[in-house]
């Protein structure tokens, strides 16, 4: 017999009758069109991250990538099989999205295990994990450690969208670009990663939507993203 009590059941009859009519003509179009979403979103699990909140996006504006702390995975393979790295490639060489967004945030569980212990069973997240070590500081993780290790991972993972070769080629033609999020959960803002600033930028001060990881000129290529300097660790 039918569980009465089943919340989710009750939340997908309630989209079928009260949701899905005022949208039916739009999902109409996009089966009928086909889905032409324009930015590929690559952002964390985290159930506090709602990526068509934030963008106001409407069905079939983002295609939706979401993993363990928003990771990249390397072009080469080298971890195995990985829906990430097919995700990116269909969006650019198929869906041809215009833009790729990398989005952290704050408080996020994936950064913090970068200074602690995982489980042994966790032998994927483990792995994993690895994709984000690099953004990780050699300090006692404070929270203002993890908001810049949080930071530093998405350029991280905006540098390795560069080894994609379809990437890389539609963003040297200037026909893709890519855009690094970070959003504080607490203050409802996306700071955007402007990489002539080397630093990321409220977006409610923010001149554009964020820039990649280089500067976009001859001779001008950046590293890594590392706004520690000489900052670390703290003077007290």
């Amino acid at each position: 017999m039918p569980d009465h009590d089943d919340e989710l059941l009750q939340r997908l009859r309630r989209f079928h009758d009260d949701a899905f009519p005022r949208y039916e003509q739009h999902f109409k179009a996009l089966v009928d069109e086909g889905q032409h979403p324009t930015t590929l979103f690559i952002g964390c699990s985290d159930s506090r991250l709602v990526p068509h909140l934030l963008t106001g996006a409407q069905p079939g504006e983002l295609f939706l990538v979401r993993n363990v702390g928003a990771l990249v995975p390397p072009y080469d393979g080298s971890a195995g099989y990985h829906g990430t790295a097919a995700a990116i490639e269909f969006a650019v060489l198929q869906l041809q999205v215009q833009r790729i967004v990398v989005c952290g945030h704050s408080h996020c569980g994936a950064m913090q295990a970068l200074y602690g212990e995982v489980s042994p069973e966790a032998r994927n997240l483990n792995v994993w994990l690895d994709l984000a070590r690099e953004a990780a500081l050699p300090v006692v993780p404070t929270p203002e450690a993890l908001r810049r290790t949080e930071q530093r991972a998405v350029v991280l993972q905006l540098e390795r969208l560069m080894d994609y070769p379809m990437v890389r080629r539609r963003v040297q033609a200037r026909e893709l670009t890519l855009h690094g999020w970070h959003y504080v959960i607490e203050d409802g803002e996306v700071h955007v990663f402007d990489v002539r600033r080397g630093a990321f930028v409220p977006a409610s001060r923010a001149e554009h939507s964020g820039t990649g990881p280089y500067k976009d000129g001859p001779g001008e290529a950046q590293e890594l993203f590392n706004e520690i300097g000489g900052q670390w660790p703290p003077r007290g």
